[in-house]
């Protein structure tokens, strides 16, 4: 290997709220010579960054400009409200968007839930991200709606959250530029598709992995002479049962003499 030549590596991006470890940890037992590392955008950077060349392909929330990138839709969200622990909402199973009416509803910049019109009323500024929405939450400025995995992401002891039962969804993708659909990033698409180890989907398996076909005629050979059909025993009269092929003759006394 010379100076100028690189070992392959294959870079994801993911957007906050996403965990990869499972797929990173499939990518580790398959491809073990092939380092795999992770690049932490946000939401709105994805794009740039996948369409710049800093990542191979990435983990991020749909829609994605079509005519630029592909991408394999992998599951939908459950959207939820945050609330204090102290909140009437907090005493429910799930709420629906009318409920939240009365409350002031935190509009973050960074908002991936996608509202034609976000429910309750609106704050007199828009924080700039989610993580200082939660602070505001917390502070009992407000309530936020967003999808389940950031409010994880952004857990507070004094804090909660249920599901808004008619509440746009946010879906999580995998995408990729469509004109940089590399081996490797077919092998990505295969892990996440479930595709066994063996799956010839994608890529061309190694010539040490493709199953030969036997050889057609052995029937032909010295080792078919030898006692199989076409040799000298089955001429001799067995046929496919087993039986003989000539009937055998009734057995006959000796003949009498005659007096």
């Amino acid at each position: 290997m010379t100076g100028s030549e690189e070992s392959p590596s294959f870079r994801l991006a993911y957007v906050p709220g996403v965990t990869p470890a499972k797929w990173v940890r499939i990518w580790n037992e398959r491809l073990p010579d092939v380092p795999l590392h992770l690049v932490a955008v946000s939401a709105a950077e994805a794009p740039d960054v996948l369409r710049g060349g800093s990542a191979d392909a990435g983990l991020v929330r749909l829609p994605v400009d079509r005519t630029v990138f592909s991408a394999i839709p992998l599951y939908a969200e459950t959207t939820v409200v945050v609330v204090p622990k102290d909140h009437v909402v907090a005493a429910v199973d799930e709420v629906s968007a009318d409920d939240l009416a009365d409350d002031i509803v935190l509009h973050p910049l960074d908002d991936v839930v996608g509202w034609e019109r976000p429910p309750g009323r609106p704050a007199i500024e828009r924080p700039a991200t989610t993580a200082d929405a939660i602070e505001l939450v917390a502070a009992g400025v407000g309530l936020l709606v967003v999808p389940q995995s950031l409010a994880r992401l952004h857990h507070r002891r004094d804090l909660t959250y249920r599901p808004v039962t008619d509440a746009p969804q946010s879906s999580v993708a995998l995408s990729w530029p469509e004109e940089a659909t590399t081996d490797l990033v077919e092998d990505f698409i295969g892990i996440v598709r479930g595709r066994t180890v063996n799956s010839t989907r994608g890529r061309t398996p190694p010539p040490a992995q493709q199953k030969r076909k036997p050889a057609a005629g052995k029937a032909g050979s010295g080792k078919a002479g030898a006692g199989k059909p076409g040799s000298g025993k089955a001429a001799a009269g067995k046929n496919p049962r087993g039986r003989s092929a000539a009937p055998k003759a009734g057995k006959r006394g000796k003949p009498r003499r005659r007096s």
